[in-house]
């Protein structure tokens, strides 16, 4: 079951839930608004063992995005919980824009609290901004034991490259 907006409020006032910078006017029916942090790695090339990215601060007066090309960003927020499963997608208002966010991983994992590496990939240029709402996270129910989550990812606070 997904939390609603109320249900994620008094998760995070117990410690439940952990957001930095909680505001609760990011509150939503069904989930929270997250920001996009200051950084961008952009998508250079394939070296034939990983994918290699030059990382770039994001100006504020915005940075452009080329259609096509790959991104990687992060959360402003630290997000996570020790109770509950996260979703993080985009905001509907940046995908009409052409932006698709989360573009495969959008599952976060019981336990992990960090600040999220982002998917970006623009159908057509769109600016963005450092700090500006950039996509929504929803709270699931577990159902059955929680355990620990150790990946390599839930380690990092930057947008962070694969690990395979």
């Amino acid at each position: 079951m997904i939390l609603t907006g109320s249900e994620i409020q008094k998760a995070i006032q117990i410690g439940d839930i952990i957001i930095s910078e909680f505001d609760v006017a990011q509150i939503n029916p069904n989930s929270y608004n997250y920001h996009l942090g200051s950084t961008l790695k952009v998508f250079d090339r394939f070296d034939g063992e990983k994918a290699i990215f030059n990382q770039e601060a994001i100006p504020e007066s915005g940075y452009l995005l080329k259609p096509g090309q790959m991104y990687l960003g992060n959360t402003k927020e630290v997000i996570g919980s020790r109770k509950y499963a996260m979703s993080l997608i985009g905001r509907s208002s940046v995908g009409r824009l052409g932006l698709f966010l989360q573009v495969s991983a959008n599952l976060g994992h019981t336990t992990s609290a960090h600040q999220w590496t982002l998917e970006l990939v623009a159908v057509k240029p769109i600016l963005l901004y450092p700090g500006m709402r950039i996509g929504q996270v929803s709270f699931w129910t577990n159902l059955g034991q929680i355990k620990p989550f150790s990946s390599t990812y839930a380690h990092f606070n930057e947008a962070h490259e694969a690990v395979i």
